[in-house]
């Protein structure tokens, strides 16, 4: 399996997963330079939405597609906030994946190869040649930031109705979040690394309001990299809030465990 299909996996804790686009852009009038906002004020708007929840249940389906294969599949998702996230991948109702996630392991197993993983996030921190831990997986699937803009530097940038955010760094990681102008949710957020030629972005396609917090409806991630690309388009279907949910993972006897040299 690839590397970049790894990637893409811890990045969105699942693997072979995409799913159709369901939002249609609309034309805007430009922000006013007037209008403009510091970083400081785009961050602190951002995080005043509110994430109200203990638990959150979601039924997505996804597809998975690269330069070799492509697979339509539907994806079990299960959070308790800040604890855990379960993932189970399923085609024609058979489960042929799980990963399992909490804020010091990660933990997978997949059914074409009978092979498993178990370990922290520093070797693969080091492994992927960026930094990944519990907070990026759970604010991905959630819509938010990957990143705590709170504790960095940014540079705002307008953009027709969107504020941009570059990270201020001397690394060799770029980091971009765009936020749209109005409900300051993530709309795009990408992560380079140009002496590795390698990127990912992640899209929002639209966001839907609960009692709880607004989540994204789908997310499309890509990622660009010199052995090929990766497309993952995720659809939520059904998402239900503070329900009380189990959290069931065990490797089958018999797989083989994947090290990471």
């Amino acid at each position: 399996m690839k590397k970049g299909i790894y990637l893409v996996l811890l990045a969105l804790v699942m693997v072979s997963c995409k799913s159709k686009a369901v939002a249609v852009a609309t034309v805007k009038e430009p922000l006013a330079e007037t209008n403009v906002m510091t970083a400081k004020k785009i961050i602190e708007n951002h995080y005043n939405n509110k994430t109200d929840f203990s638990t959150l249940y979601i039924k997505s389906s996804a597809r998975y597609s690269d330069d070799k294969q492509t697979q339509n599949v539907t994806a079990e998702i299960r959070i308790k906030k800040d604890e855990q996230i379960l993932v189970s991948i399923r085609f024609l109702g058979i489960t042929m994946a799980k990963a399992l996630i909490t804020p010091n392991t990660v933990s997978y197993y997949e059914k074409i190869n009978n092979s498993y993983f178990e370990g922290d996030f520093s070797s693969l921190s080091q492994w992927l040649g960026t930094d990944l831990d519990y907070s990026k997986i759970q604010n991905l699937l959630l819509g938010q930031a990957l990143d705590d803009l709170r504790r960095g530097k940014y540079t705002e940038t307008i953009l027709d109705q969107s504020y941009r955010l570059d990270a201020v760094t001397n690394e060799n990681t770029q980091k971009s979040f765009f936020l749209d102008s109005n409900q300051f949710l993530i709309q795009k957020q990408e992560i380079t690394q140009p002496k590795e030629e390698r990127m990912i972005k992640v899209a929002y396609l639209g966001n839907k309001e609960y009692d709880n917090m607004k989540l994204p409806t789908a997310l499309l991630i890509n990622t660009f990299q010199k052995k090929g690309t990766t497309e993952i388009n995720l659809e939520y279907n059904s998402v239900s809030f503070n329900e009380e949910l189990s959290f069931p993972y065990s490797v089958p006897n018999g797989y083989k465990r994947i090290l990471i040299k």
